[in-house]
């Protein structure tokens, strides 16, 4: 199969390319670079032994996408292109709108013209909301608390739509909890560009001296320690999740959501 990632330099996309490639399918990496390097892709290729077809561009460009579609067979769409910072997406909402869901609509409209409709998009948790209980089920009611997690929720609401609009289209949502750690080699990984929104990299970061110190918020939670617990899921287990979903495609016959996590807590402290 050849696989198309938008977004597929990044952290999660990166993995996911090298995990697609040991699965046997061709890859096709899209990504506007405005978070990632292509020296990622170079990394990927290290690891698998395979070459990576890159392609520049920004999922807003139709043109772009439109070549896209031309030049190469693509077989099925794994979509990771996103913004994806909870407080950036509350201080700028248009800037999130517009590149999350303008940009989503101008993917599945040209991967509807070129006959492509086979796509696992990267979806998150967030779009629980706030949930009264856990664990959380792929049945939860669906809310949002913040843009990122709106605009997720639309791309989602989207995808129904359009499956009912065409049955020819197959989909799978995956709704991510915390995605952390690294492929083992140590060539690829997460290091995002200026402050960490995410524990883990700031851990790493304050381990290797980059920045002096953790600041842990909130010691009084209703957890063992006080402290926030998360679901945690190596980011390797997720990129292989997308490969499953990726070989399930064609037996949906429609839509399918699945939550990615462990199912296990971990607090903030179990973490450092």
């Amino acid at each position: 199969m050849k696989v198309l990632l938008t977004g597929g330099a990044g952290y999660i996309g990166s993995h996911t390319a090298v995990e697609c490639l040991a699965a046997g399918h061709e890859v096709v990496v899209f990504d506007n670079l405005s978070n990632s390097s292509p020296r990622s892709l170079d990394r990927v290729a290290q690891i698998a032994g395979k070459p990576v077809a890159f392609v520049q561009g920004d999922i807003r460009d139709r043109t772009s996408l439109k070549r896209l579609f031309v030049d190469y067979a693509i077989d099925a769409v794994v979509h990771f292109a996103g913004l994806k910072a909870v407080g950036e997406s509350v201080e700028m909402p248009l800037l999130y709108y517009d590149n999350n869901v303008t940009g989503s609509i101008a993917l599945f409209e040209e991967m509807a013209a070129a006959a492509v409709k086979a796509v696992v998009f990267s979806s998150s948790a967030t779009v629980y909301g706030d949930p009264a209980t856990v664990p959380i089920t792929e049945g939860f009611p669906l809310s949002a608390t913040n843009p990122y997690g709106r605009s997720k929720l639309f791309i989602e609401e989207m995808l129904r739509d359009i499956v009912l609009a065409d049955t020819g289209w197959n989909i799978a949502l995956l709704r991510y909890f915390n995605p952390v750690g690294a492929h083992e080699s140590g060539l690829i990984g997460e290091d995002p560009r200026g402050i960490p929104n995410n524990l883990m990299p700031y851990v790493a970061q304050v381990a290797v001296g980059r920045r002096p110190h953790l600041n842990v918020f909130g010691g009084d939670y209703p957890t063992p320690d006080g402290t926030g617990v998360r679901d945690y899921i190596h980011v390797v287990d997720l990129a292989r999740g997308h490969v499953a979903a990726l070989n399930k495609l064609q037996q949906l016959n429609g839509i399918q959501t699945w939550n990615l996590g462990t199912g296990r807590g971990v607090s903030v402290l179990d973490m450092v």
